[in-house]
């Protein structure tokens, strides 16, 4: 216990932070008195003794304004005396299915935080019913010091059961009323909860529209019995630019760029250019690629939670196996279940002229594309706990060029750190997709599966793995499956090392299968640590099937994935 203590009042002192200057000295010593005690206290011990002495003189008797020159000694006595423990430990009256925490009571250490958190965790009881002004009336705090008891008696008084009422925007200056009330979606006339609140709050700040959202209880009551919600709202800037950079060895060099408009009609919509340049540099089978795209996106439609999009995009790919000029254009939604979780659909029609080993060919789809995602991970961008899953389901209707099918993919990753600072972490990624329906003729060169390059198998030529048909065409498969694993560990601070290993598997059948083409690659990386993530840099090479050219190397921002 003595060991506690003294770890404890460590943390809580200032005259441990190193302060040298004898007028700072006298100072730190004399708040230190209040920190220490407080700090015992909060340990349950409520006749702490305490000495602070500088060359010889209690602090607190120490006048600020005759401060000594020098101070060569400095001498900490504490005595923190007995522990205490609740004798009574009570508030009422509780709601029904009130969780206290269970060392608030009678027999265990008499400990401040433990009576903070019985307080809120009383109140909030109260308010998840929908009592939201419940208050303490009344609080007697006694202690016992020859019994070393502490006897707690917290009285409340919840008040009145209370209905939303409405929400008040203040402070915005573009984005409509109207549509702030309708984006945040307070369930107005229902029954109270905080959880609605924040919510609410929630729904307002992923718009991006604004720079800060704060929403806050009136004080009173209506006298009708609701209570309006008070938002206090500054908007960000309306128009936002971007631009990115990767570079790899085998892949060249790429850049890309957006242009963003976060409230176009005053609705908080959103109208988004993006464009990218890939291959650059690159020689061989391997061209330049490029694409433009745009979207359209309106929050809080049909409901709260649902937002509607439009995105079309236009792309040129110069591929090791095909060459592809294509033009989508798609609506739907997207229905954000929870700050976890979030699926979309939608209708999108699709051209494609391609050309390949087959011949040239033209493609017209109508496509019903369907995505979900579970996002778990502590970090987007340098996850060390947690898992991701992403499903793509993409039902299409093949207008000219194509039988009907579906194309499925699935992305699966999870991660775990060890030790007591967690400098050690194993990331794993697994992939899988199939087409289903048509024959790989007849599939869009676009929806085939290919394997190699940074996002499949490193060390690898990119999409260098495919399937070479009887008469000797090599064109994407029908279906993929990809596995990496990853060995992180921090060295300091800001420095990461990375041993990896990559495996892929391409197959002319719907699933993989013991009739697919297989290679794998490995290597080591490294991390470096910025505000914006790892800048990172991985050197790989193939350790089976097709070896390509040999080492390979990989620049980029954030882990591989």
């Amino acid at each position: 216990m003595r060991d506690e203590i003294i770890a404890v009042l460590s943390t809580r002192s200032l005259l441990l932070e190193g302060e040298a200057d004898p007028q700072g000295l006298v100072a730190a010593a004399q708040a230190d008195y209040r920190h220490i005690i407080a700090a015992l206290y909060g340990e349950g011990y409520y006749g702490p003794v305490v000495s602070i002495r500088l060359d010889g003189r209690e602090a607190a008797q120490m006048s600020p304004f005759a401060v000594p020159r020098q101070v060569g000694q400095i001498n900490v006595v504490v005595e923190p005396g007995p522990q205490f423990r609740f004798g009574r430990a009570e508030i009422a009256p509780l709601a029904p299915r009130s969780n206290l925490p269970g060392a608030f009571r009678a027999g265990e250490p008499a400990k401040v935080p433990v009576i903070e958190e019985a307080g809120v965790a009383a109140i909030d009881r109260w308010r998840e019913l929908g009592y939201a002004k419940t208050e303490v009336t009344n609080q007697r705090i006694t202690a016992n010091h020859p019994a070393r008891r502490l006897d707690v008696s917290v009285g409340l008084n919840p008040g009145r059961k209370l209905q939303f009422g409405q929400l008040e925007p203040r402070g915005n200056e573009r984005v409509r009323t109207d549509r702030i009330i309708e984006i945040a979606g307070l369930p107005r006339g229902e029954t109270f909860h905080p959880d609605e609140v924040d919510k609410a709050s929630t729904r307002l700040q992923r718009t991006g529209a604004f720079r800060s959202v704060t929403l806050s209880e009136a004080a009173r009551a209506n006298p009708d019995g609701t209570l309006d919600i008070e938002a206090e709202l500054v908007e960000a800037k309306r128009r936002r630019i971007g631009f990115g950079a990767e570079l790899t060895t085998l892949e060249g060099a790429s850049v890309s760029a957006f242009w963003l408009h976060r409230n176009l009609l005053g609705g908080a919509e959103r109208l988004r250019f993006d464009g990218e340049i890939s291959n650059i540099g690159m020689s061989g089978d391997n061209g330049v690629d490029y694409r433009l795209s745009v979207l359209f996106g309106r929050p809080g439609t049909f409901n709260p939670d649902t937002d509607f999009y439009i995105r079309a995009a236009l792309e040129h790919e110069d591929e090791p196996l095909y060459l592809s000029q294509s033009f989508e254009i798609e609506a739907g939604v997207t229905r954000i279940v929870n700050e976890d979780y979030k699926f979309q659909g939608g209708l999108g029609l699709l051209y494609s002229h391609t050309e390949d080993d087959i011949g040239t060919r033209d493609f017209t789809l109508l496509t019903l594309p369907f995505s979900g995602t579970l996002d778990r991970r502590d970090n987007d961008l340098d996850p060390k706990n947690g898992y991701f899953l992403n499903l793509d389901l993409t039902p299409f209707i093949g207008l000219s060029g194509s039988g009907n099918g579906a194309r499925l993919y699935a992305d699966a990753r999870g991660y775990r750190s060890f030790g007591a600072e967690e400098k050690i972490t194993l990331a794993g990624r697994l992939q899988l997709g199939s087409v289903m329906g048509t024959d790989v003729t007849e599939t869009v060169p676009d929806f085939l599966f290919y394997s190699g390059g940074g996002g499949t198998v490193r060390g690898q030529p990119y999409q260098s793995l495919g399937v070479t048909l009887p008469g000797g065409e090599e064109i994407g498969g029908r279906s993929f499956l990809g596995a990496s694993v990853e060995l992180r560990g921090q060295v300091s601070d800001k420095i990461q090392v990375v041993g990896f290993y990559d495996f892929g598997l391409v197959s002319a059948e719907s699933w993989p299968g013991d009739e697919g083409e297989s290679h794998a690659g490995a290597g080591l990386g490294i991390r470096y640590q910025t505000g914006l993530g790892p800048i990172r840099l991985d050197v790989a090479t193939p350790t089976g099937g097709d070896t390509g050219d040999g080492v390979e190397l990989y620049i980029g921002i954030g882990q591989a994935f």
